[in-house]
Formats: structure tokens, sequence, C-alpha cells
């Protein structure tokens, strides 16, 4: 059996391609728009025993946080509540680490390693979602994308 052809005119054969085309840019647009969407930011509070500040910073760096800031801090639980939760002293450090939500969960699983693992490195840290920053320029340079959309 031979399978029939629809024979068309050439104008609804026209539309038909041209409804292909279009429809093809319209899922490269969608595509672009994809990879340019922007990227959600979190700020990362680690609290550290002071002497450790740095690693916890370096480590934290290795996931490509652009901003961070440690600042000095001391515990306010008396000696008795110290001791009963297993921490020496009371000099601290807080740092405060801008990262991207997609790399948040990596973080935090690398630091809760280096809790369970480094000799006298217990600590917190939990995220904030970071909902708004001033600028096109200072977002970038935050979440770290400047390889991405072009050097600023």
């Amino acid at each position: 059996m031979k399978e029939e052809k629809k024979k068309t005119s050439m104008p609804e054969r026209i539309v038909e391609n041209v409804k292909k085309i279009v429809g093809v840019r319209k899922k490269k647009e969608k595509e672009e728009k994809k990879d340019l969407a922007p990227h959600k930011l979190q700020l990362l509070f680690t609290i550290v025993q002071r002497k450790k500040a740095e690693f916890y910073t370096d480590l934290i760096q290795h996931f490509g946080a652009n901003m961070q800031m440690t600042l000095l801090a001391r515990g306010t639980a008396d000696s008795g509540m110290l001791h009963y939760l297993g921490i020496d002293g009371s000099e601290k450090s807080v740092i405060i680490s801008v990262i991207r939500e997609d790399n948040a969960q990596e973080i935090l699983s690398a630091i809760e390693e280096k809790f369970n693992t480094v000799r006298n490195g217990k600590g917190i840290a939990y995220t904030v979602p970071l909902t708004s920053t001033i600028g096109v320029a200072v977002y970038r340079f935050l979440c770290n994308s400047r390889s991405q959309l072009g050097d600023i």
C-alpha cells in the first residue's frame, strides 16, 4: 500500500515552517534565560573556636565564597554548661560568608565533617537567605558569576 501524502498548499507549508522556526527560537530563548537566571544567595554563619577560625575561613573559601568576615566573640555560658556540652573555653569567632544557595548543602556537609574529625574543631553553622543586593556588579561579585556573565 502506498502512503498517501496529504497535499498542502504553498501558504500552508510556509505557515508550518514559520511555526517550527518560531518554536525553535522560543526554546533557545528559554534556555538562554535559564543560564542567565540569578543565583540565590545565602549568608552562612559559622561559630567556631577562635584559634580554628582561619582553618574554617579557608575551607569555606575553597567553595567559592567571595566575601567573608570574621568577628571576634565570647561565649556567655557558665563553666558548668561548657563542661556539660564538652566545649573548651569561651573565646569564639563568628565567620559570616556570602555563598550561593546551590552550594550551601555541600558547604554545610564539609563543615559538619570537619566538626566531627578535626580535634577541637567543634562549632555551629547555619544559613540565612539573602533576599536582595544593590547593583549588578555587587551581585555578580557575591555569587562568583563574573566568569559566566563576562567580566565587570
